[in-house]
């Protein structure tokens, strides 16, 4: 006679014979409860039929929750997520087409990976970048998984996953992408308390546009006429007014007035038309020429 020592032991009643396994022991017997759910309308009773088969397998979302600790993520957030995953498979599973585990593990997962996909990056990247970061990822682990393996190279990355050097460069920079750090991290811890990431970052110096616009205005200062460039001279450098100006030259203030406007107009103008032949984006801002 054939026994399934699965199930019976040869000295032990047929009745106390040990239940076989499910796959998992978070993996609860509901296919009456969910037979109830299907045939039930909204309401009340639908409503706590619902209720007892989530809290049925809530263990076991918990369990897949537990699959993606360490990832950057709490595990309260976690379960969060895996457990909403849960009453999505739970409203949409067909009781007639196979066991209810089945169906849920990955669509749980599903919606995990999606969180992660969705919520966890502190840039947001394009889907294709995501899932380059994520080849690039397992490549290096395989390629360091012995101790003392020397980081791999870009060539030997693309090689293994099986991607060209381009996009691993991308799936590398994405790597950084997924998580940032504070501006107020601390990045030394020197006696005077060292500094945070904010303390190491430039500032926009304007003197930068200044040096530009001289620069740019040598050339057509240079072609004025001697008295226009006298002119411009007291007025910019040695900041006399226009009266000052008019009774050293001996001539009326409107028309020092006038040969101002008309030289920096004219600096400007040449300016202007030098960069437009030097750029293909147009002439930039119209300013005064600095002197």
């Amino acid at each position: 006679m054939l026994i399934d020592i699965s199930t019976s032991r040869p000295d032990v009643p047929a009745d106390q014979a040990a239940p076989a396994r499910r796959p998992h022991d978070d993996a609860p017997d509901t296919a009456a409860l969910f037979q109830r759910l299907a045939a039930a309308q909204d309401g009340p009773e639908r409503e706590a039929v619902r209720d007892e088969l989530v809290s049925a397998w809530l263990p076991m979302a918990h369990r897949i929750a537990g699959r993606f600790r360490d990832r950057g993520e709490s595990i309260e957030d976690l379960r969060q997520v895996a457990a909403l995953g849960l009453v999505k498979a739970i409203d949409r599973f067909d009781p007639d087409r196979g066991a209810f585990e089945s169906y849920a593990v990955p669509t749980i997962t599903g919606e995990v990976k999606r969180h992660f996909r969705d919520r966890m990056w502190a840039l947001r990247v394009p889907r294709r970048v995501q899932e380059l970061r994520n080849k690039v990822r397992v490549a290096r682990r395989d390629l360091t998984q012995n101790p003392g393996s020397p980081e791999p190279s870009v060539a030997a990355i693309a090689a293994h996953a099986g991607l060209t050097e381009e996009e691993v460069n991308a799936g590398m920079e994405a790597i950084d992408s997924f998580s940032t750090l504070s501006l107020d991290a601390e990045l030394s811890a020197g006696g005077d308390g060292g500094y945070s990431l904010a303390d190491s970052l430039g500032a926009s110096d304007s003197s930068y546009d200044t040096v530009v616009d001289r620069e740019s205005a040598k050339e057509g200062l240079r072609r004025l006429p001697e008295r226009e460039r006298a002119i411009l001279y007291m007025r910019f450098f040695e900041d006399m007014t226009q009266s000052r100006i008019a009774d050293r030259l001996g001539i009326s203030q409107m028309h020092v007035s006038r040969l101002i406007s008309r030289s920096c107009a004219r600096v400007r103008d040449e300016v202007l038309s030098e960069r437009a032949n030097r750029s293909d984006d147009g002439p930039g801002p119209a300013t005064e020429p600095t002197t």
